[in-house]
C-alpha cells in the first residue's frame, strides 16, 4: 500500500515531512488521514522547529499514534506537548528515558503572543433549522461577521453560503462530513474551524470547533460567552458547548514551542441540572428548550480546571 503524501508507510503510522514555513491541512494531507482512519494508522507530521501548524491541522492530529513530530535537539519532540520522542522502527513515540521537556519546546516563540478562544459546541438540527446555520451564528457572535470561506482541507476556497453547505449534505451518500471554515477578516479577529456534519437517525448534527484570535487578551469576549451561548441555544438544540482560553499566536497557527497553558471558560448542556456546589449553573436559552451554562473560570486561572472535573463528574452522575 502507498499514498503520494507518505514518506514512510508502516503498519502503524504514516509519516509526512513537510519543510514548510507553515504546513496547512492540504488536500493531500487529508486524503492521507482518511488512509489512516480506514487503516487504524496515525497520521505523524514531522517538520522543522521553524515551522507552524495551522489550527486545523492541529485540530486532527489529535487520535490515536497521530503526532507533530518536530527534527530538533539532535533529535525528536513532540510540537503540542513538548515530550522527546524516538523512531521504534514503525511510528514515532514517547522515549520512555526522557525526564525533561525537548530544549527548543521552552524557547520563547518570536512572533506575537495574543489569546485564543476555542469555542467546541454540538447542535442538532430540526427540520426548521439550516445546515451550517449554528456555525455562522457563532461566527457573526465573535467576529461580527459570518465565516468567509469553506472546504473539505485547506485553503477553503469556497465561499461561505449556507444554500451550497445545505444541498452539499443532502447529496452526499456518506453520513459524514468534515469541513474547515475561517473567517474574521474583515474585524481585525481572525477565526479558524472545523465543522464535522454527519447524520444521527433522522436528524443532522453539527459539531463545529472554532478558535477566535486576539492581539490584546483582554479583549476576548470572556464575559459576553452566556450571552452568546444562550442566543445560540434559542435557535438551535444544543446538545453540548465548552469553551476555553489560552495564550496563542495572534494568526492562529501553532509553533513547536511552551506559550502557556489553556483554562476553562464554561460549559453548557441541555437540561437543567442545577450543579454541584461551586459550580452552580445559569438557566440559557428557550425555557422550553432547557439549557445549562456552568461558569468554570476567566480562561486564565488553572484552577478552573478542578471545577471542570467536579462538574463533569456530577453530569455523569444526574445522567446515570
Amino acid at each position: 500500500m502507498t499514498h503520494p503524501a507518505a514518506d514512510a508507510l508502516t503498519s502503524k503510522a504514516m509519516v509526512v515531512l513537510q519543510e514548510r514555513p507553515i504546513v496547512p491541512f492540504t488536500t493531500w494531507l487529508a486524503e492521507g488521514l482518511r488512509l489512516c482512519s480506514e487503516t487504524g494508522r496515525g497520521l505523524q507530521v514531522v517538520t522543522p522547529p521553524e515551522s507552524r501548524i495551522t489550527m486545523p491541522l492541529r485540530l486532527v492530529l489529535t487520535g490515536p499514534n497521530s503526532r507533530w513530530v518536530i527534527r530538533a535537539d539532535g533529535g525528536y519532540y513532540d510540537g503540542l506537548t513538548g515530550v522527546p520522542l524516538r523512531w521504534d522502527g514503525e511510528a514515532f513515540i514517547v522515549e520512555p528515558e526522557a525526564r525533561a521537556y525537548a530544549p527548543t519546546y521552552t524557547t520563547p516563540p518570536t512572533a506575537p503572543v495574543g489569546a485564543q478562544l476555542t469555542v467546541t459546541f454540538r447542535v442538532r438540527h430540526t427540520p426548521g433549522s439550516t445546515i451550517g446555520g449554528a456555525a455562522e451564528q457563532l461566527c457573526r457572535s465573535l467576529t461580527g461577521e459570518p465565516p468567509g470561506g469553506w472546504g473539505t482541507s485547506e485553503p477553503a476556497t469556497a465561499v461561505w453560503r449556507l444554500e451550497d453547505l445545505g444541498e452539499m449534505f443532502s447529496s452526499r451518500v456518506s453520513t459524514a462530513i468534515w469541513l474547515t471554515l475561517v473567517g474574521g477578516e474583515g474585524s481585525g479577529n481572525p477565526a479558524v474551524g472545523t465543522m464535522l456534519l454527519s447524520q444521527v437517525g433522522d436528524a443532522a448534527e453539527e459539531a463545529v470547533t472554532l478558535v477566535t484570535g486576539y492581539a490584546d487578551p483582554q479583549a476576548a469576549p470572556i464575559a459576553s460567552l452566556p450571552t452568546i451561548i444562550g442566543a445560540l441555544a434559542e435557535e438551535f438544540a444544543l446538545i453540548s458547548c465548552f469553551a476555553q482560553a489560552s495564550p496563542g499566536l495572534t494568526d492562529l497557527t501553532t509553533g513547536p514551542r511552551w506559550v502557556g497553558p489553556a483554562a476553562p471558560v464554561g460549559l453548557a448542556v441541555g437540561g437543567s441540572a442545577p450543579g454541584p456546589p461551586g459550580v452552580p449553573g445559569q438557566r440559557i436559552g428557550e425555557m422550553a428548550s432547557p439549557t445549562m451554562w456552568y461558569s468554570l473560570g476567566d480562561g486564565r486561572r488553572q484552577e478552573g480546571w478542578q471545577r471542570y472535573e467536579q462538574l463533569t463528574g456530577y453530569l455523569r452522575t444526574q445522567a446515570s
